[in-house]
């Protein structure tokens, strides 16, 4: 399965294939006719909490990234609720984050081609 990564400011295209909100708030600033989102997953984003205490800190990556993956791996029906959509085809996950390295969406790609273990 292959994953697409793209910021939601950038506009679709035809080889983004299923484009999957992955972010817990929906992008600032960012129309839905604009977003061309075919369906949003808020459910696998990281949750407020965790969102809030991370606010891009990267000197809180490390944990960030350990925590995120632990509500991950507690959260199995949302999960697999994304898995069961990924299968009808090509599918981007559009995320809201300047930092295209370092964000849940990216963390999330990892996690779901099984390259998020071992933990630092």
């Amino acid at each position: 399965m292959k994953i697409r990564l793209k910021r939601a400011y950038e506009p679709p295209e035809k080889n983004d294939g299923l484009r999957l909100l992955v972010e817990r708030l929906w992008p600032r600033g960012l129309t839905k006719e604009k977003a061309g989102i075919d369906e949003w997953f808020k459910d696998v984003a990281p949750s407020q909490e965790l969102r809030k205490w991370y606010g891009h800190d990267l000197k809180r990556w490390a944990d960030f990234r350990r925590r995120y993956l632990d509500e991950l791996g507690r959260n199995p029906e949302a999960v697999a609720r994304l898995r069961k959509r990924m299968k009808e085809g090509p599918v981007t996950f559009v995320f809201a984050a300047k930092d295209e390295e370092h964000n849940s969406a990216r963390l999330l790609k990892d996690f779901l081609e099984g390259k998020a273990w071992p933990l630092p």
